[in-house]
């Protein structure tokens, strides 16, 4: 493979000038192909005469015809029959035919002791051989001393096996690429969601509190396996085109008008146990009428990503009560099996990790299968620095009641770093049960 550098110049200064640096690179490579050649029957093909052959059918390798053929008397007269020859031929029109090739005689003993000439995976002094015209070959007249072939492992059942592989050599230059033809991006997003907010074609309403919101069932169905379940499977609801939700309140409702169907009364309990007395009324506050002006969950179905957060906000920049929405949203995503969702908000609450809502994530990873932000999340609750801070909010209080078993492997984290930085250090003091090293004196014991 070469490459192949042009460039114009004009007289004088030609960086003064600026002028333009064109590169071009010729690729040479090899398009291959493999064909396999059954000779069934060999003793019968003895004794056929010297010149003449048994060929395999025409195969196609870039873009030219090929065929193998197989003289079990040899080519030559010369050389009395005492050797089969073996031949790879241009079997379609063609001139100056540059290729590399290989040849096998299969063991079919299974030992893998196979009998092969080849080009490929050596340097050629002259490079690829050439066929100048149809019929040209390259291949062997003494492929083999037939004494030898007929009381070996290459001939089994009274037949033999031949794999032939052809790499034509092909050339080509590339340039610079002055012309395109631009592709929009995909706008299937925005087209479903344009269906949403027009309401055309809607076929199923959902009544919260005196309020509804309508969609359509196919869509619904598209985009969750529960949704399509509840709307068209076996076990559906009776009335699937009008479905009225009780015992909600509406504001909850409002927040994920999409969580709608079955997964309101879920939401309402993620909603009313994780939130903790810790965080600031104002923040509920927010976080309450920000959920009454978007249908998050809907618009996520409809245009495949979430509504801009700083709009769902208000305009207010609150990293908590992003993280908030974002561990609702995950709840919901589980519910729902939307697993594209699941896995912005589990980026989302990655990015957003603190020391005041960890404690709230970890939970949720662990009780909605998420093993990268469970992962996450221990790793930062583990260090040091943050450890004594974690535990002191209503989170971690909420975490240890409803996922005890995490205490487990948050200690064994815990562990594990301690003996980490132990290693690190290069040293570890020895320590008695009054406090004090090896050497008598007072030591602050920590806790690893």
């Amino acid at each position: 493979m070469g490459t192949t550098r042009v460039c114009s110049e004009v007289s004088g200064s030609s960086k003064s000038l600026g002028s333009p640096l064109t590169v071009s690179t010729s690729l040479t490579e090899t398009v291959n192909g493999f064909h396999e050649f059954k000779i069934s029957g060999y003793s019968l093909a003895k004794g056929v005469g010297v010149g003449k052959y048994v060929t395999s059918d025409t195969f196609m390798v870039g873009g030219y015809s090929w065929s193998i053929y197989f003289y079990p008397d040899g080519k030559s007269p010369e050389d009395n029959s005492a050797y089969v020859s073996l031949f790879i031929a241009l079997a379609s029109e063609g001139a100056d035919v540059r290729a590399l090739f290989e040849l096998t005689l299969v063991d079919q003993s299974g030992n893998g002791k196979h009998k092969v000439h080849s080009h490929f995976g050596r340097e050629l002094e002259s490079g690829p051989y050439t066929l100048k015209y149809r019929g040209s070959m390259w291949g062997y007249k003494r492929f083999f001393r037939r004494s030898s072939l007929e009381s070996s492992d290459y001939l089994k059942d009274n037949s033999l096996l031949v794999r032939c592989r052809v790499g034509v050599v092909k050339s080509r230059t590339e340039g610079p690429r002055n012309y395109n033809i631009p592709v929009p991006v995909s706008n299937l997003g925005q087209q479903l969601g344009n269906l949403l907010e027009s309401g055309k074609g809607c076929d199923v309403t959902f009544e919260v509190d005196g309020e509804t919101f309508a969609a359509h069932k196919l869509v619904l169905a598209t985009r969750s396996p529960v949704f399509r379940a509840q709307l068209f499977g076996p076990l559906r609801d009776r009335n699937t085109e009008r479905i009225v939700i009780e015992d909600m309140e509406s504001p909850i409702f409002k927040v994920l008008p999409l969580l709608l169907f079955l997964g309101l009364h879920v939401f309402w309990i993620y909603y009313s146990r994780m939130y903790h007395p810790g965080s600031s009324p104002g923040a509920l506050l927010l976080f309450s009428s920000l959920l009454t002006r978007d249908k998050v969950l809907l618009h996520f179905i409809y245009w495949d990503e979430l509504p801009d957060m700083q709009e769902l906000m208000g305009g207010v920049d609150s990293q908590s009560a992003s993280t908030l929405v974002a561990q609702h949203l995950l709840a919901a995503a589980d519910r729902y099996a939307l697993e594209r969702l699941k896995a912005i908000c589990e980026s989302k609450l990655c990015e957003g990790i603190a020391t005041k809502t960890v404690a709230t994530t970890l939970a949720l990873a662990e009780q909605h299968h998420c093993f990268q932000l469970k992962g996450v999340c221990l790793k930062f609750v583990a260090l040091p620095e943050n450890l004594k801070a974690v535990m002191q909010t209503d989170g971690f209080d909420y975490l240890k009641k409803s996922c005890p078993s995490l205490l487990t492997e948050l200690l064994e984290y815990v562990a594990r770093l301690g003996e980490h930085s132990v290693v690190a250090s290069g040293h570890r003091k020895e320590m008695f049960a009054d406090g004090c090293d090896a050497n008598g004196r007072r030591v602050k014991q920590r806790l690893h």
